[in-house]
């Protein structure tokens, strides 16, 4: 096994296979390693991350290369985790190819699909898709050529050695074999998703218009259960009090935002939450409110709303020029990270700023919405948390809020957030595979001046500069899909790394060559298109 650095606060291991993996993460589960967060496994890795302040990377090395040691290895055919059942009419877009591929027919796929015994791998892509591995060594398929733009929801494929289920609709490029009725990710159940690693899946063959029923009565460890459509009966009313704010025009993306979910990686949930929780944290001590209170993330120039009743607010973030409008046809500049009060039918507006790129106005009460996997965060990627803000949209006041704060708060100044054509210097942790590049590569990553391009969100920055070129035992290579970290340089095959964002994929499947620095993830949010970054290499 291997242990590399995966970020200044986590350590990426690497081991023979999936059930290593998962050997690993079931004894770190089991008998916790203070200090340890939450682990994520992969195809054949699992990602640890920890508290440098409480653990140094190279004691907790060595605790994982003994967990690794004495750890069970998991099998897919006696007492590892749960047993779910999952119902398939096998009437797949791809059954054919597959059969043809495979050298089989289709009732041999069919056949050899339901005598497979599979284990949940790791989780990731989307929320609730499992990567199941099975025992069949000949069920192996190639993805598609061309993936589809959309594969319905249930749908159950295969890809390489794995198989899964699509928990909603979305792009893929999975060779379809058949689909199901068994809902598996639904936020407002409990667990939202019925498998996590480690457990154990069967599936089984059922004919057209079969009804597959609820689940069935049961559960611990090696219980069985049938999925049946979803339970719950959607998201609780907003807990708020009267009055908010009226959105008129959201700028290019206006957000709810608070500190994220997480710890729900065994879900295939990643933590989302503000892009740059520093200034989120600094409207809202100026608002008067808790910290992690849910407030509007709006990205750019643009925003403009409408105060229904009385409102106090505060501004941190972006420094763009903010302006209230009054009934009278007043106007008048507003302060930034300090509570200002929006009377009944006032108008703020807030223009393109000079520097930075996304601005939080935090709502004394807190923004009330709903509350999704207990967060009020929108996740862009797994189309969690509330919609995008449109005009029209009511923000009503919740209930959180203290003192209001009557000086500046310990916002980021703006003088030192990025600028379009501006260079900013962030310092990165090489690893875990800066091995699969050439040494002109990775001196190029940290030589080289680097641009922001405008296909750059929430979920990643795309960069512009030299392509990184692999080496000579990595090019044509393929990674099987392991975890990620937010500020993580994942370099496609075209050579141009892609800055991975608050709402990046759990897992992924391109080598991540480098990872910026915890003291700098903050920063990432604040990067508009334009930007010019220098990577600069740090001590492991």
């Amino acid at each position: 096994m291997r242990v590399l650095p995966a970020r200044d606060d986590a350590l990426l291991v690497e081991v023979d296979d999936l059930r290593q993996a998962l050997a690993l993460h079931a004894a770190l589960r089991d008998d916790p390693v203070p200090g340890v967060a939450q682990t994520v496994p992969g195809a054949r890795t699992l990602l640890v991350p920890f508290d440098p302040w409480r653990l140094p990377a190279a004691r907790l090395a060595e605790v994982l290369r003994e967990r690794a040691s004495a750890a069970r290895q998991v099998t897919g055919d006696g007492d590892g985790g749960r047993l779910v059942e999952i119902p398939v009419v096998y009437d797949g877009e791809d059954l054919a190819d597959v059969a043809q591929l495979l050298g089989w027919s289709e009732a041999e796929v069919v056949r050899r699909h339901t005598a497979a015994s599979w284990v949940v791998g790791f989780v990731g892509f989307a929320p609730g898709f499992a990567y199941l591995t099975g025992d069949d060594t000949g069920l192996v398929v190639p993805r598609r050529e061309t993936p589809r733009t959309r594969v319905p929801q249930g749908s159950v494929a295969l890809a390489g050695p794995y198989s899964g289920v699509y928990p909603r609709a979305s792009p893929g490029g999975w060779q379809l074999v058949g689909r199901t009725d068994a809902v598996t990710w639904d936020p407002d159940r409990d667990p939202p998703t019925p498998w996590s690693p480690g457990d154990r899946v069967r599936f089984t063959a059922v004919r057209e218009g079969v009804r597959t029923g609820a689940p069935a009565p049961g559960g611990g460890s090696g219980a069985g259960r049938r999925l049946g459509p979803p339970t719950g009966s959607g998201a609780a009313a907003p807990d708020a009090a009267q009055g908010g704010l009226e959105i008129l025009a959201p700028g290019p993306q206006a957000l709810v935002q608070d500190l994220g979910r997480p710890g729900l990686a065994h879900l295939g949930v990643s933590p989302s939450g503000a892009a740059d929780p520093r200034s989120l944290r600094a409207a809202n001590r100026a608002a008067g409110n808790p910290v992690g209170a849910a407030a509007v993330e709006a990205v750019g120039g643009g925003l403009r709303l409408r105060a229904r009743g009385d409102a106090v607010v505060a501004l941190a973030g972006a420094d763009p020029r903010a302006v209230v409008r009054r009934d009278d046809g007043a106007t008048h500049l507003v302060p930034r990270a300090r509570a200002f009060r929006l009377r009944d039918g006032d108008e703020l507006e807030l223009a393109a700023p000079e520097r930075g790129h996304r601005t939080y106005l935090a709502l004394h009460g807190g923004v009330g919405v709903p509350p999704v996997l207990g967060s009020r965060s929108t996740d862009v990627l797994a189309h969690l948390g509330p919609a995008l803000l449109a005009p029209g949209v009511l923000l009503r006041r919740g209930r959180a809020g203290g003192a209001v704060a009557a000086d500046d708060v310990g916002a980021p100044d703006t003088a030192t957030l990025p600028a379009p054509g501006g260079l900013t210097t962030l310092p990165v942790v090489l690893g875990p595979h800066d091995d699969w590049f050439t040494a002109d590569a990775v001196g190029a990553l940290t030589g080289q001046v680097w641009t922001v391009t405008e296909r750059s969100d929430r979920v990643g920055l795309r960069l512009a500069g030299d392509p990184l070129a692999r080496a000579d035992g990595a090019r044509g290579r393929e990674l099987p899909s392991e975890g990620c970290v937010t500020g993580a340089l994942q370099v496609p095959p075209d050579g141009l790394p892609v800055l991975f964002g608050v709402d990046h994929p759990l897992t992924g499947g391109y080598p991540v060559v480098a990872a910026v620095a915890t003291t700098h993830t903050w920063l990432l949010g604040q990067l508009p298109p334009g930007a010019r970054l220098r990577f600069v290499p740090t001590a492991r």
